[in-house]
């Protein structure tokens, strides 16, 4: 399937909360940044809307590495209530791109399945086609895995 074959999923536009949530992640990202180390950041907005913060975790042995929005889900368990009301990842672009653009990026496989796990109904915000907006995270996992 070719990207333009894609039919993108309508969303809802990002709110003062979401772009508070956006402003977030960006921040964290900007103050942590390290090429190829720390390159993404999250924001994950609880039910009570207390925000927490995840930094991607890179390593030497790539499979050993941690997301942002895992990091950022332990955050909420650990520290707040575990909820999970919408959450959003940023990527900070690599040495050699041209754009420097702190840009939103969808969740990984992995981490739609945790977001669903923990919290079934709760929103992401994603790239969109002009602007990011807001899915459920149901929409990025539409069958996920069941024990």
């Amino acid at each position: 399937m070719r990207d333009a074959d894609f039919e993108f999923p309508h969303g809802l536009p990002l709110d003062a909360d979401d772009q508070a949530l956006l402003a977030a992640a960006r921040a964290a990202l900007l103050r942590h940044y390290r090429p190829f180390w720390h390159m993404v950041a999250a924001a994950l907005r609880a039910r009570d809307g207390r925000i927490w913060t995840g930094l991607h975790l890179g390593t030497t042995v790539g499979r050993l590495s941690a997301c942002a929005e895992a990091v950022a889900v332990g955050r909420a368990i650990l520290e707040g209530d575990g909820s999970i009301a919408t959450v959003v990842a940023v990527r900070h672009p690599k040495p050699d791109e041209d754009d420097r653009t702190l840009a939103v990026v969808a969740p990984c496989g992995a981490c739609r399945e945790l977001i669903v796990d923990y919290h079934p109904d709760a929103m992401v915000i994603v790239p969109g086609p002009l602007a990011p907006l807001k899915l459920p995270a149901r929409a990025l996992l539409p069958l996920p895995y069941r024990r």
